[in-house]
C-alpha cells in the first residue's frame, strides 16, 4: 500500500504536478524556437521549403524516427540509453521483408519483427537491470549482434520484391490522411497515457528522480527498468513495417545510425539525461526539428555527412542553451 501512494505522489498532482509541466516546457520552448528557426531559414534560401506536399513529407518521413524517439524518451528519462535502436530496426526490417516477400503478406512478418523487437528490448533490459551493466556499455553489444544478425540473415544483400500490402502502409491514405501520421498519432496517444496516466509513467519518473526512494518503497524497479527497453524493443519492430514500406526493401544497413538521431531528438526536446526530466511533446518538437533540418540540408545539396553534422551541432546548441538555463535557475 505504502509503494503506491509512493507512486501516485511521484506521478504528480497539485502544486508540484502544474511547476513541473511549466519546467518541462520552458525546457521544449527553446526546441520550439529552434524549429521556427530552421523553417524560417529555409524557407528564405530554398525554393521548395515551404510547398504544401513537401510539409507533409517532413510530417510523414519524420514518423519512423518519432516512433523511436518516444520510447528513447522514457529510456533516457530512466538515466539510461539504448544505442542498439537503429540495429535492432535495421534486424527487424530485414526479418520483416524476407517473411513479408515468401508469405505475400503483412500479419507474420510483423509479428516477427515485432519478435525481434522484443527479443533484444528483454536482453537489453535484463542486462542493465539485472547484471547492472552501464547501459552504453550493454546496448553497444547488443547494437554489434543486431547489426551482424543482419548481415548473416542477408548475407550483406538487399530483400526486394516486398509485396503491394506492406508498401501501402507507407504510401496508403486513410481518410486523405497519410497512413505514418496515423501510426505516428497513435503511437504518441499510447505512450503519452503511459507516461502521464498511470503507475508504469509515475515509475519512470522516479526512476530518474529518486531511484533509491522508489526501491525502499517497496517498488520493483527492475521490472520497470527492463519494461522501458521491452517497450524501446517493440516500438523499433512497428517502425521495421514503415522502414520496409518506404524503402520497399529489407537492406541490412537501412537503418543503422538513426539512434543518434532518436537521441538527438530527445535531446534537442528538453529531456535532461539525468533526474527524470522530461517532456514527450518536446521530444515531438525535436524529431520535427530535425526532419525540418535534413530536408532542408537536401533541397540545398548537402551530402548525408554533412548532415549528421549538422545535427550533431543541433545537439550541442540545444544542450548549451539547457545548461545555461540550468546555471541561471
Amino acid at each position: 500500500m505504502h509503494s503506491a501512494t509512493t507512486l501516485d505522489t511521484d506521478a504528480g498532482g497539485g502544486m508540484g504536478d502544474m511547476m513541473g509541466r511549466l519546467k518541462r516546457a520552458g525546457s521544449a520552448s527553446g526546441a520550439l524556437a529552434m524549429l521556427v528557426l530552421l523553417c524560417v531559414v529555409f524557407a528564405l534560401t530554398t525554393e521548395n521549403f515551404t510547398d504544401g506536399a513537401n510539409l507533409v513529407n517532413i510530417g510523414v518521413q519524420s514518423t519512423i524516427l518519432l516512433l523511436l524517439a518516444l520510447p528513447m524518451t522514457l529510456i533516457i528519462m530512466t538515466e539510461g540509453l539504448d544505442l542498439s535502436m537503429g540495429a535492432v530496426l535495421t534486424l527487424a526490417n530485414v526479418v520483416l521483408a524476407i517473411i513479408a516477400v515468401k508469405t505475400g503478406g503483412v500479419g507474420l512478418a510483423l509479428l516477427a519483427a515485432l519478435g525481434v523487437g522484443l527479443a533484444f528490448g528483454l536482453i537489453n533490459g535484463l542486462l542493465v537491470a539485472k547484471l547492472a551493466i552501464p547501459p552504453f556499455v550493454a546496448t553497444l553489444g547488443t547494437l554489434g549482434a543486431a547489426q551482424g544478425l543482419a548481415l548473416v540473415v542477408t548475407d550483406g544483400q538487399s530483400v526486394v520484391g516486398i509485396p503491394a500490402s506492406v508498401q501501402a502502409f507507407y504510401s496508403g491514405t486513410v481518410a486523405g490522411i497519410p497512413a505514418p501520421l496515423l501510426i505516428a498519432v497513435i503511437a504518441y496517444a499510447v505512450i503519452h497515457v503511459l507516461l502521464y496516466h498511470t503507475r508504469f509513467g509515475a515509475a519512470i519518473f522516479a526512476l530518474g528522480g529518486n531511484r533509491e526512494a522508489l526501491t525502499l518503497a517497496g517498488v520493483r524497479t527492475p521490472l520497470y527498468l527492463i519494461a522501458v527497453y521491452v517497450l524501446g524493443g517493440l516500438m523499433a519492430g512497428i517502425a521495421a513495417l514503415l522502414l520496409t514500406a518506404r524503402i520497399s526493401s529489407g537492406h541490412p544497413t537501412a537503418a543503422i545510425g538513426m539512434e543518434f538521431d532518436a537521441i538527438a531528438a530527445v535531446a534537442v526536446g528538453g529531456t535532461s539525461f539525468e533526474k527524470g526530466k522530461g517532456w514527450l511533446m518536446g521530444t515531438v518538437i525535436g524529431v520535427l526539428a530535425v526532419g525540418v533540418l535534413r530536408n532542408g540540408l537536401n533541397l540545398i545539396g548537402v551530402t548525408s555527412a554533412v548532415q549528421v553534422s549538422a545535427i550533431g551541432l543541433l545537439v550541442i546548441l540545444a544542450l548549451a542553451i539547457d545548461a545555461f538555463r540550468g546555471a541561471k535557475a
